[in-house]
């Protein structure tokens, strides 16, 4: 799904066009989806590897991406940067399973699938500022994109990367509220996810401090 709304984001942004994007996958059905927008989707790694010549993006789950550094590795080496989306795997482990590879780490979260990414990236040893460059133009057309040192990934996952789920459940927590004071659930719902959405917005548009924003509310 991630991979998935990355690619979507970066096309609809006219970043690339659909014909220039390749992809791989073991699951005919997402291979078919795939196909259906316009993308040239294999079951073979190396097709994507062939045909990459900017960057390849690994997102896989964690307990895979030995398998699939083994097949970049393999292929021949176009020049593309390689960027792993793969949570936990450290620049070390990727750069041990592909030597002489320019790597970047990425940790995005869920609000990718609707163009609202939060995500924070680290650069391997070999990653250039043209690496660094593209790879933040490419996660910025799906929301937004910081540069950290990798030892600050893990705090980068515990703000945004789970971040959501916090959300997810503050919003369900005021929805139950309104529906117990009478409100439909739909509603209710509505207003709770909006109610959000603005806050989330006033901070970033205005550049107040969240404490000074939530005095104005409960002067």
């Amino acid at each position: 799904m991630m991979a998935s709304a990355l690619i979507d984001g970066i096309c609809s942004k006219g970043m690339r066009s659909p014909n220039q994007i390749y992809c791989s996958d073991i699951w005919a059905p997402s291979r078919e989806a795939a196909a259906a927008k316009g993308y040239n989707a294999s079951d073979k790694n190396d097709v994507v590897c062939s045909n990459s010549d900017d960057a390849i993006f690994i997102a896989v789950k964690p307990n895979c991406i030995t398998g699939a550094c083994k097949d970049i590795a393999d292929a021949s080496d176009t020049g593309a940067v390689i960027v792993s989306i793969a949570a936990g795997v450290t620049l070390e482990t990727l750069e041990k399973a592909l030597p002489g590879r320019r790597v970047i780490r990425v940790m995005p979260n869920t609000p990718c699938l609707v163009g609202e990414s939060a995500c924070g990236f680290a650069l391997g040893s070999l990653a250039t500022e043209e690496d660094k460059t593209l790879v933040k133009s490419l996660l910025d057309a799906v929301g937004v994109s910081v540069e950290v040192k990798e030892d600050l990934l893990n705090a980068v996952t515990g703000v945004s990367g789970s971040g959501p789920a916090y959300v997810f459940q503050f919003i369900e927590a005021l929805s139950d509220g309104g529906v117990r004071a009478g409100l439909p659930r739909n509603v209710a719902t509505m207003l709770a996810a909006q109610t959000v959405k603005g806050a989330a917005e006033m901070v970033l548009k205005t550049g107040t401090h969240p404490g000074q924003l939530k005095d104005q509310v409960t002067s």
